[in-house]
C-alpha cells in the first residue's frame, strides 16, 4: 500500500514563489495509522490444519450443490436484482466523477459570441457619432486556460477519483457475493423445512395408526379410554407443528422471490430443493490464504482502494499550500456595427497568466490537511478491521465444518438407536407387553433425532456457503 505522495517541486523557478507561502505552514500533520500485513497475522490452528494445496473457489461456487433450480435463481438475481443494479449505478457515478477530475488536468477552451444593441449616452465618454445614438456592439471570442499544476493537485484529485472507481467496483462485487450467499442460504433453509415437514408428517401418520390400533383394542377390551385419549392429545400439537413448517416454507419462497427481484407469485413456482454437496467440497482452504485473502475478498479490496484514495487526497491537500499558476489566453473580434466586424482591425487577443498564493488563510489549509489525514487514518483502520474479520470468518467457517462433521457421526448413531427403540416399542405394543404411551414416546424420540439429523445435514451445506463467502466467492481483484 503506497503512503501519501510527498510533494516535490518540479520547477526551480517556482521555488521563490513558494517562499511567499510561508505563512501557510503545514505544521506536523501526518498520518498515524499503518496497514496490517495479512501474512503477519497468526492464522490459528483451525486454518493451519485445514490449509492444503487447493484452488480458490470458483465464481459459480453454488453449482457444487448440484441443484439446477438454485442455479437459475442465482443467475436471475445477478441479472435482475435492484440491489446489484444500484451498486452498478454507483460504479457509473464514480466513473463520471473521475471524468470530471480528469478534465481538471487538461487545457480548457470556450467560445462565445454576442451582439448587443445599445443607446449610448450623449453626455458620457462615448464620442460622436455614437453619442446619443443606437449602435450594435458585436463580439466573438475564443478563450483557453491551462492550470500548470506544478504541485500535482489536479493529478492527485484524478488519482483519488480513479481509486474510488476501483472501490465502487469492489463494493459492487461484494454486493454480488452477499446476494448470492443470501439466496443460497435461504434455499438451504427451504430444503431443511421440507425435510422437517416430511419427518413431522411421517410421525403424525404413525401416531394415527397407533391411535386406530388402540381404538380397536379398546373395543376388544384390551385398552382403556385413557390410553386412547393420551394418544389423541398428541395429534393437535403435531398438526400445529406441521402447519408452522408450512408457513416457514411459504415465507422462504417469498423471501427468495424478493432476493431475485421478483414478486411473491414467482416464489410460488419454486419447487422443493434437491441439494447434494460432493464429499470433497468444504473444510479445506488454500495454503496461501493470509497473503492472498486481500485480493479475493471484495470488502477488503474496497477498503484498500479507500485507503489509496485517502492518500491521494492528502497529497492534494498538501499541494494547496503551494502557489497555483494558471495560464489563460483569448483571441477574437470586436466592433461597433456590423460593417467592420470581420476586418483585421477588429481583432483582439491577449494572455493573462495568474498566480495565487495562500499567505493568510486563517488555518483553513491546515484544517483541510488535518481532515484528510484523519480520513486516511480512519480508512486504514477500517482496512485493518476488515482483514482481521476476514481471517476470523474463515477460521469460524472451518471450525463449524469440522464440528458439524463430528456432529454428523454422533447424530447418525443417535438416529440408529432411536429407530431401534421405536421398532422394539411397536413390537412390544403389538404383543401386548407395553402400552401406547411408550410407543408414542419412542416415536417422539425418533422424530427429534430425525430433525437433528436434518439440521446437521443443513448445517453442512450452510457452512460450505459461509466458507465460500469468507474466501471471497471466487472473485479476484487487482490491487496496488
Amino acid at each position: 500500500m503506497k503512503p501519501p505522495r510527498a510533494i516535490q517541486p518540479t520547477a526551480l523557478a517556482a521555488f521563490a514563489l513558494a517562499l511567499l507561502a510561508g505563512c501557510a505552514d503545514m505544521g506536523r500533520i501526518h498520518p498515524q495509522a499503518s496497514a496490517l500485513k495479512p501474512a503477519g497475522l497468526n492464522p490459528g490452528k483451525a486454518i493451519a490444519a485445514a490449509s492444503a494445496d487447493v484452488a480458490w473457489p470458483d465464481q459459480q461456487w453454488w453449482q457444487a450443490l448440484h441443484d439446477e433450480q438454485l442455479n437459475r435463481l442465482v443467475a436471475a438475481a445477478l441479472a435482475d436484482s435492484p440491489t446489484l443494479r444500484a451498486a452498478q449505478a454507483r460504479v457509473r457515478q464514480a466513473e463520471a466523477l473521475a471524468g470530471v477530475a480528469k478534465a481538471g488536468t487538461l487545457p480548457q477552451a470556450t467560445a462565445s459570441a454576442s451582439a448587443d444593441r445599445e443607446l449610448y449616452s450623449a453626455h458620457s465618454t462615448v464620442p460622436a457619432p455614437l453619442a446619443g445614438n443606437y449602435a450594435w456592439k458585436n463580439t466573438a471570442t475564443l478563450s483557453g486556460a491551462y492550470d500548470l499544476d506544478l504541485w500535482g493537485r489536479n493529478r492527485d484529485a484524478l488519482a483519488a477519483a480513479l481509486d474510488e472507481v476501483h472501490m465502487a467496483s469492489a463494493e459492487a462485487q461484494m454486493a454480488r457475493l452477499t446476494l448470492a450467499s443470501a439466496i443460497v442460504r435461504s434455499y438451504i433453509q427451504l430444503s431443511l423445512e421440507y425435510a422437517l415437514q416430511d419427518s413431522v408428517a411421517q410421525n403424525l401418520a404413525q401416531r394415527q395408526r397407533i391411535l386406530e390400533i388402540t381404538r380397536k383394542r379398546q373395543a376388544a377390551g384390551l385398552a382403556s379410554e385413557i390410553e386412547v385419549a393420551s394418544i389423541e392429545t398428541t395429534l393437535p400439537a403435531g398438526r400445529r407443528e406441521h402447519e408452522q413448517i408450512g408457513e416457514s416454507i411459504a415465507l422462504l419462497r417469498n423471501q427468495l422471490a424478493a432476493l431475485i427481484g421478483k414478486g411473491p407469485g414467482d416464489g410460488d413456482a419454486i419447487a422443493r430443493p434437491m441439494l447434494a454437496l460432493d464429499a470433497g467440497h468444504g473444510g479445506v482452504v488454500p495454503a496461501s490464504l493470509p497473503a492472498e485473502l486481500v485480493g479475493h475478498r471484495p470488502d477488503i479490496a474496497a477498503q484498500r482502494w479507500r485507503v489509496e484514495a485517502a492518500g491521494a487526497r492528502i497529497a492534494g491537500a498538501k499541494a494547496e499550500f503551494y502557489p497555483n499558476i494558471n495560464l489563460a489566453a483569448f483571441v477574437g473580434l470586436q466592433s461597433l456595427g456590423f460593417g467592420h466586424f470581420l476586418d483585421s482591425g477588429s481583432s483582439m487577443r491577449g494572455v493573462t497568466p495568474a498566480v495565487s498564493l495562500p499567505v493568510f488563510e486563517g488555518g483553513r489549509l491546515r484544517a483541510q490537511l488535518g481532515n484528510q489525514t484523519a480520513l486516511y487514518d480512519g480508512a486504514v483502520e477500517q482496512y485493518n478491521a476488515s482483514v482481521v474479520q476476514a481471517m476470523a470468518d474463515v477460521a469460524n467457517a472451518v471450525v463449524r465444518i469440522d464440528s458439524v462433521r463430528r456432529q454428523d457421526q454422533l447424530a447418525q448413531r443417535a438416529l440408529a438407536a432411536a429407530r431401534r427403540q421405536q421398532e422394539l416399542a411397536e413390537r412390544a405394543y403389538r404383543a401386548g407387553m407395553t402400552d401406547a404411551l411408550n410407543v408414542i414416546n419412542a416415536q417422539m424420540t425418533l422424530l427429534n433425532e430425525e430433525q437433528q439429523m436434518a439440521q446437521v445435514a443443513s448445517k453442512q451445506l450452510d457452512n460450505y456457503t459461509l466458507l465460500m463467502a469468507a474466501l471471497g466467492g471466487g472473485i479476484k481483484l487487482d490491487l496496488p
